[in-house]
């Protein structure tokens, strides 16, 4: 990533859609993040907020905000495939298809008012929800519009991130299942107290899942934090446990993690210090 705008006319407008949607220093890549940044929060709170008691006229303002911003996500979708290096690379990429899956419900209701979409127009709405794993985008590395973090403060923030992601996205398929049969799924705020209190194991059983859809929702989150958290947990707590030795494995025996001024193993006593050296 580079530190500067690129300037020489030599850039192409491919090269330079590619640098403003990578870059966090120049004024203008970090309007771009702030921009994408702040138009997440906004499509998920208005699906959180769709799922209350509101006038018809509220509602309809809601729902051209979400078209509005669908828009502008599938026109970043665009420049991004466009920009990008590798088209097949970008178009593959975990990210990249998280953003289009999470604008196609929108779209597909705007574009096309079939009966037929109509049946499933409530499920379709509420994949939205998974925009929220558009964040882990502004994670892929130390550095953000605001400055440069340490490894370990962007591992507790990919922690933090983690839980939420796991409580939105569950709250959301969970609320999109039951709602319509469920009496005690009555809005998203049901649903995310459901998903807290099951997740945390306190069950306390006043809201329960009626369908097998909510019930397989309510057990792929289980599953999910029980991976997915401790997973993360201990990266952090291995990164506290050693942040004063040098991340170098032994090619002997692959041990990791040596004292800064060891030049041997200490497992197996084999040369380490060249490799020390060569990573300073």
């Amino acid at each position: 990533m580079g530190s500067h705008a690129p300037s020489h006319r030599g850039d192409s407008l491919r090269d330079v859609v590619r640098f403003y949607l990578l870059d966090h220093r120049t004024v203008v890549g970090k309007a771009i993040d702030i921009g994408l940044l702040g138009l997440n929060l906004v499509f998920v709170a208005v699906f959180i907020l769709e799922t209350y008691p509101l006038s018809s006229a509220v509602r309809d303002m809601l729902w051209r905000f979400e078209v509005v911003i669908a828009v502008i996500f599938l026109f970043e979708y665009v420049l991004r495939v466009y920009g990008a290096r590798s088209r097949v690379g970008e178009l593959t990429d975990p990210y990249t298809l998280v953003d289009l899956i999470a604008i196609i419900p929108t779209l597909s209701v705007w574009l096309l008012p079939v009966p037929a979409l109509a049946a499933n127009i409530g499920f379709l709405r509420a994949i939205r929800v998974v925009r929220v794993l558009r964040f882990y985008r502004f994670t892929r590395d130390e550095e953000f519009f605001f400055g440069t973090v340490s490894v370990e403060t962007l591992r507790v923030v990919r922690l933090l991130l983690t839980v939420l992601t796991i409580f939105f996205v569950s709250a959301g398929m969970f609320y999109a299942f039951e709602h319509k049969v469920n009496p005690q799924v009555s809005t998203f705020g049901d649903a995310f107290y459901f998903v807290v209190v099951a997740l945390t194991t306190v069950g306390f059983g006043d809201i329960i899942p009626v369908t097998q859809a909510g019930r397989a929702v309510t057990v792929a989150a289980i599953l999910t934090g029980i991976i997915l958290i401790p997973w993360q947990a201990s990266k952090i707590v291995k990164e506290w446990a050693h942040r004063d030795k040098v991340n170098v494995v032994c090619e002997n025996c692959g041990l990791a993690y040596h004292d800064r001024d060891a030049s041997h193993c200490k497992s197996c006593g084999h040369v380490i210090y060249q490799e020390y050296d060569s990573r300073e």
